[in-house]
């Protein structure tokens, strides 16, 4: 079923309740069969590629491409959030496998946002009925994330009419992950008319696949660069069948990938978690239990543990608009990468101190989700270029609108504390107030040339969106009666102190840090903007993160 209609009577498009719980069931059962925790460790250590074993997930008997693959054309027709559903649980299996499973949702995207009918009928075809592996093939040696500024080329070649018949292509490809395993590609290259996407079939002559790179993590999956040299294709290949149209089709994919490894990362820190949270119970030092210990669970879990909450509220309010028809959603996914990855780095680097010596031994596990979550921070585009997309598109949206962007937020905050209260809504409100005073002073004295200054807005920014997002995951639980409601609040207030004190932190960094104003300017911007108001996030957190170690630890 590919439209389904939510509790407020909003038609979404995806799955119904029961499809998606029996592919989250299914995804339970490969744990126990294909994905077994000795198959994943051993393709870890000795850094295998089981493509047997991943074209079984494609098969007749599991099918699991045919969650993101529309109706039409053979698939469940699954939306945003039932990719981010599974996702989430493959990544707690192996973020390994769930690279090279993405890498074919990835390959199908720009088919999917910008093919014809019959290239859809073809090609999204042969994923959904011969189990075809897709690689998405755009970055490049030098290019690394910047796909405007690829060196591929797709030359055009007529025939004696002066028609176009096809384009000869020439150059490289680098990090494409299931690259050389993959049966067809969608590679991005440059026509006369501007970047456009192809499809090429494996075995093209010319296509050369190269050695599977040695990677720190993800070992399960392969990654390889890529090769081109006179590779002629039909122009019944071209994406679309119009040239210069790919850097399009590669933003509409951007919005909804980037998600999608937001979800990777939040399922990693998951699993992380689930390992760290039993051992505090049984591992005893100095007569009680870890789980006991504020300095085990206030510093190494419960911070961890509110963030990937926040994560979570944001990745999937990005997703149920994505599945209600909103298409310009890049700088939202762009949000949900940067703090779903950087928060679930964090978690598994906290998890190896966590379990101390037993955190750096293989067996553990730990150590791995450490290894292989990092690429999430770099793959789909780095950390560093989602700060540069988040401070930019924000910063002219704020000018834009004259302040209405955060702004609204604000006025919805003071709304939501007056209806469901203390959630942590004040802070969330007065953190977007003097965030819009902040772009505003930057913009005004064209601080917006500072790279760094930008980077801390994009942080503010980001930790102001994704704090709106659980304040009103929170109330919404309140509201319906959920058990986790009680969690969810305590939560948020947390949160709201951890936004309070970035905001508070950034805004100081910025107008003292640039060193042209002096000390009567900051300290009248600071009056002005309520900015000490920001300390009062501080009440009762210590208290707040007792309640949550209770219930992680059902102490």
């Amino acid at each position: 079923m590919a439209a389904t209609t939510e509790n407020s009577g909003k038609e979404l498009y995806g799955l119904d309740s029961e499809s998606k719980q029996m592919v989250i069931d299914m995804i339970g059962q490969l744990k126990k069969r294909l994905l077994v925790r000795e198959k994943i460790l051993e393709w870890d250590k000795n850094e295998v590629f089981p493509e047997d074993t991943l074209r079984k997930l494609l098969g007749p008997d599991i099918g699991l491409q045919l969650l993101m693959i529309p109706e039409t054309y053979g698939g469940m027709g699954g939306g945003a959030r039932d990719s981010c559903d599974i996702t989430r649980e493959m990544s707690k299996i192996c973020l390994g496998i769930t690279t090279a499973f993405f890498a074919l949702q990835l390959g199908a995207d720009p088919l999917i946002v910008g093919g014809t009918e019959a290239q859809k009928a073809k090609w999204l075809g042969a994923i959904a009925e011969r189990e075809a592996l897709v690689a998405y093939a755009v970055t490049e040696p030098d290019a690394g994330s910047n796909v405007a500024a690829i060196k591929t080329k797709a030359d055009p070649v007529k025939n004696e009419a002066g028609d176009i018949t096809g384009y000869r292509i020439n150059g490289n490809k680098q990090f494409i992950s299931s690259g050389a395993a993959a049966d067809f590609i969608t590679l991005l290259a440059k026509t006369p008319e501007g970047p456009t996407f192809f499809v090429i079939e494996k075995g093209t002559e010319g296509f050369t696949p190269g050695r599977s790179e040695e990677k720190h993590g993800i070992r399960a999956s392969q990654t390889s660069a890529l090769t081109f040299t006179d590779v002629l294709v039909p122009v019944e290949n071209l994406i679309g069948g119009v040239p210069g149209k790919g850097l399009k089709q590669a933003n509409q994919v951007f919005g909804y990938t980037r998600l999608m490894v937001a979800s990777m990362g939040l399922g990693a820190g998951e699993a992380a978690l689930n390992i760290v949270i039993p051992y505090a119970r049984e591992r005893i030092v100095s007569g009680s239990p870890l789980s006991e210990k504020q300095g085990y669970t206030h510093k190494l879990v419960v911070p961890h543990a509110v963030r990937l909450e926040a994560a979570s509220a944001y990745i999937y309010e990005v997703a149920e608009r994505l599945d209600s028809g909103e298409k310009d959603l890049q700088v939202e996914g762009s949000i949900a990468k940067f703090f779903a990855t950087e928060t679930a780095d964090k978690c598994a680097s906290d998890a190896i101190q966590a379990l101390g010596g037993y955190g750096y031994i293989s067996e553990f596990e730990v150590e791995k989700i450490k290894r292989d979550v990092k690429i999430t921070c770099i793959y789909e585009g780095t950390s560093e270029v989602q700060q540069n997309i988040i401070s930019t598109f924000r910063w002219k949206n704020t000018i834009k609108s004259k302040g209405e962007f955060y702004g609204s937020i604000s006025a919805e905050m003071e709304k939501l504390h007056a209806a469901a209260g203390d959630i942590g809504c004040l802070s969330y409100g007065l953190a977007a107030k003097i965030l819009n005073d902040t772009i505003m002073l930057v913009h005004s004295n064209k601080l917006t040339r500072k790279q760094y200054v930008m980077f801390a807005l994009a942080d503010m920014m980001t930790h102001v969106e994704v704090g709106a997002s659980m304040a009103r995951k929170a109330a919404a639980a309140a509201q319906a009666g959920d058990d986790a409601a009680e969690k969810l609040n305590t939560m948020s207030r947390i949160f709201a102190n951890e936004v309070a004190q970035l905001v508070a932190q950034n805004v100081i960094k910025i107008i003292m840090g640039i060193g042209i104003f002096d000390k009567s300017a900051v300290t009248e911007f600071l009056d002005n903007t309520s900015y000490y108001e920001l300390m009062n996030s501080y009440r009762d957190v210590i208290n707040d993160m007792d309640t949550v170690a209770d219930i992680l630890f059902e102490r």
